[in-house]
């Protein structure tokens, strides 16, 4: 039986509601763990220990009372460190916020607190969370559990290690280059990146920017397929003002066994390398999907331009800079935008995209397309399956900022940008994924990505489900126990 920590949190608050563990317990046990493994990690930067204590109490006192509970009722979680969190930092990574401490909490985040969680701590992240690699100058570099010379992603790399360490019971990370996804995938754990739109940024935001970026998402992570269900269930949903006039009901999964499944498979792209190891992986959860039935295809594509796709997707990217035009540091930042995702002819017309209404027009009329097309391809396939990231984790490289670090692919050096096609391809489509663990190459974790049609988001959690119950599930690093 899985060790105590790392059971998912669907185990645990069972357990808490039977009584067989309390949530002060279960709280000292965590608190234990991260004050023995933390500095190897440096997952956990921030914590109020005191706090998290007293809710505890209540949590144990309403248990023994026969109160009504919440889902998450007396689950201790840590928070990525982007969102607010009442008393605690949310500084991005970034010396200017070091002692940024709002006042009150984001809105996914009270929905975790609402439903009975035992906030007690924050994790790291990569400065402005840009970058595969969670690093930054206020908490320095995290570290991954399966090998503490590797990365555990990012930007939610904190976050990842925290969970697959047992260090937290629950978490939420951001995505919209792969930042819930890689780091799943990095780390052996499970992470959905939800449909864009379906969750809101209420208290994550930089200060002095909008509260609706483009492309992002906020999205649950976890140690099983029923967790991220769970979670999702409470993030999704309008913010308060918008209540008034509409509400979210995702539709159940069309399939819910694999031999009624139709299954796309993308090992790699012609435009985009794959090592042969993740490769190899995505093929035995294709060929296990086959064996029990399912239709699978390698050739099924949706016709679309890989490469002019991920061209639309870096330039909303940085049309969603616009918002800082006049910041010095905002000039800065595009030029490293411009290396990722343009080549030297094209940094003019990348300026002009972040400033041209009439050119992010453009941008998003071919987003629309892209989404119609995938739209048409879902009518025949119910989910479609690759990698989430190029690579296992990579090795830590302190020496090279975000933009200048190359991912070495099929033995060739990548452009900072590529990696992140296999988050961004689907970013850009506004398309759900699911990540989940597919198996290991030389002791480190792969994951499948699961994508599905818009709105099809249970369906993608569904088949990691599946996945998870037949052929691979969590597994702890070992060492951690």
């Amino acid at each position: 039986m899985t060790s105590l920590p790392f059971r998912s949190a669907s185990e645990l608050t069972a357990l808490l509601a039977a009584r067989k563990i309390g949530s002060e317990e279960l709280l000292d046990l965590y608190l234990a763990r991260i004050d023995k493994y933390n500095a190897k990690l440096n997952a956990v930067i921030a914590m109020d220990i005191v706090g998290a204590r007293k809710k505890a109490r209540q949590a144990d006192d309403a248990i023994a009372k026969g109160r009504k509970l919440g889902p998450l009722h007396g689950l201790p979680v840590t928070i990525k460190d982007s969102f607010d969190l009442a008393g605690l930092p949310a500084t991005w990574g970034v010396p200017e916020l070091k002692d940024h401490r709002p006042a009150t909490n984001a809105l996914a985040v009270q929905r975790y607190i609402d439903a009975g969680a035992v906030t007690f701590g924050k994790t790291n992240v990569p400065a402005y969370l840009i970058g595969w690699a969670t690093r930054n100058e206020i908490y320095g570099t995290t570290s991954n559990p399966w090998d503490l010379d590797r990365s555990p992603g990012g930007s939610s790399g904190g976050a990842a290690s925290a969970l697959a360490a047992g260090l937290t019971g629950l978490e939420i990370g951001v995505d919209f280059g792969g930042g819930v996804r890689n780091v799943a995938h990095y780390c052996g754990i499970y992470g959905h990146k939800p449909t864009f739109g379906i969750t809101n940024f209420v208290g994550h935001v930089m200060p002095g920017l909008g509260e609706r970026p483009d492309l992002a998402v906020a999205g649950p992570l976890a140690r099983s397929a029923d967790d991220l269900k769970l979670a999702l269930s409470l993030i999704v949903g309008p913010v308060p003002d918008d209540s008034v006039a509409w509400r979210l009901e995702l539709p159940l999964p069309r399939k819910q066994r694999i031999a009624d499944l139709r299954v796309a498979v993308m090992r790699d792209d012609a435009n985009f390398d794959v090592d042969t190891e993740v490769q190899d992986r995505i093929q035995a959860v294709a060929d296990f999907l086959a064996k029990n039935g399912a239709k699978v295809s390698d050739r099924a594509r949706p016709a679309i331009d890989t490469a002019a796709a991920f061209r639309v997707f870096g330039g909303l990217l940085m049309a969603g800079l616009a918002n800082r035009q006049n910041d010095e540091k905002f000039w800065a930042r595009l030029a490293h935008l411009r290396q990722r995702f343009m080549t030297a002819e094209g940094a003019e017309k990348a300026a002009e995209r972040v400033f041209t209404y009439a050119d992010w027009l453009e941008l998003d009329k071919a987003r629309n397309l892209l989404r119609r097309a995938w739209k048409a391809f879902f009518q025949d396939w119910d989910v479609l399956i690759c990698p989430a990231a190029p690579t296992v984790a990579v090795p830590h490289d302190p020496n090279h900022a975000w933009h200048e670090r190359k991912m070495v692919v099929k033995g060739r050096k990548t452009s900072p940008a590529d990696p992140t096609f296999w988050g961004a391809y689907f970013t850009v489509a506004s398309l759900p994924s699911t990540v989940a663990p597919a198996g290991f190459s030389k002791g480190l974790p792969i994951g499948v990505q699961i994508v599905g049609p818009e709105y099809g988001d249970l369906q993608c959690i569904e088949v990691a489900r599946q996945l998870e119950r037949e052929f691979q599930g969590f597994v702890p690093p070992k060492g951690w126990t």
